[in-house]
């Protein structure tokens, strides 16, 4: 998807700068990818709304957001679907 923030898996907690600017440990708490955490880059001083990530299975699977209001270093995300 075009203008997605770039993402990587991580197994640490933390916001620290990236090349790319200032990144965020994402943790998604459901769906196929129940317990990852990724490290995603901070849009606009924000976690990002959406993040399309990566599974072994060679699909996407497509998370937002939990909730809109959220500080610190990570940021809790839910399943949406595959894309």
């Amino acid at each position: 998807m075009a203008g997605t923030p770039s993402h990587r898996v991580s197994s640490e907690v933390g916001a620290r700068e990236h090349d790319g600017g200032p990144i965020i440990t994402a943790e998604l708490n459901d769906g196929p990818l129940r317990g990852s955490r990724i490290e995603a880059q901070v849009v606009e001083g924000r976690p990002p709304s959406t993040l399309d990530v990566p599974a072994d299975d060679g699909s996407t699977c497509r998370y937002c957001l939990a909730e809109w209001a959220q500080s610190g270093p990570s940021a809790v995300y839910s399943f949406l679907y595959r894309v």
